[in-house]
């Protein structure tokens, strides 16, 4: 293969300074996308374990709305048909008015896409721990709130860490697709350094080591969450 290897150039400037932004970018797309999937997530999780009907069903329906459609094509439609689907004015302010509009858009809809995930790991915490327990805080005179505040969702949290941190590395990595809509996330600098030095060996090579950097940091890091926060004597849902 004739090629001209230059390792060199990953380390020059702005070559190097693109490969930073491109991962700060790529973090705080997780980042952020990690926390709306949290919040709305565990809504829908609780809410598929209800005996209320209605919220059982609606919860239900969002998840297999956002985990049964590619989250590329999800991002096409946040961002090339939903402005259209909105009044003028919305719609102008969503394409031209917004701040990054892209990264906006990225953000929403990964956080949506992962909340699907997140739901179904809640949910199986939840019927993880058992019947017996909701019974008997019920029996003592616990509201349904109290049980799931008290009982169920203290137990819950602790089961569901080695399946939430895998939930977040699959949005540092899903953040890649991002670049189809124009954010200049890692992978979208690394191909543009290919395009400026047709180093792309050199450039993607250094765009993996950062996200094996990134999946080391958060793996070590729930390890050791979740061993501050283990009860003793309970499995994690991973080991079930």
């Amino acid at each position: 293969m004739n090629y001209n290897w230059n390792w060199a150039v990953i380390f020059t400037e702005p070559y190097l300074g693109w490969l930073l932004k491109g991962l700060q970018l790529t973090l705080t797309i997780a980042c952020c996308a990690g926390v709306i999937a949290f919040c709305i997530g565990g809504v829908v999780g609780i809410c598929r374990t209800l005996d209320v009907a209605p919220l059982r069903i609606a919860a239900t329906a969002y998840v297999e709305l956002f985990r049964n459609v590619p989250l590329l094509v999800q991002l096409f439609i946040w961002f090339f048909v939903v402005p259209e689907l909105l009044p003028k004015t919305w719609g102008h302010y969503v394409k031209r008015d917004l701040p990054f509009p892209e990264i906006t858009t990225a953000i929403i809809c990964m956080g949506l896409y992962q909340a699907a995930s997140i739901a179904e790991t809640v949910r199986a915490g939840i019927q993880s721990v058992g019947r017996n327990q909701r019974f008997a805080g019920l029996a003592i005179g616990l509201t349904t709130f109290q049980v799931y505040r008290y009982v169920l969702l203290p137990v819950t949290i602790r089961t569901i860490i080695p399946p939430l941190a895998s939930t977040f590395l699959a949005t540092v990595k899903d953040s890649s697709l991002a670049l189809t809509i124009g954010v200049l996330e890692l992978t979208a600098q690394s191909r543009q350094i290919e395009v400026y030095t047709f180093q792309g060996f050199e450039a993607f090579f250094a765009a993996t080591l950062l996200y094996q950097a990134v999946t080391v940091v958060v793996i070590f890091a729930m390890q050791y969450l979740e061993k501050t926060l283990r009860v003793p004597g309970m499995l994690s849902l991973a080991q079930k």
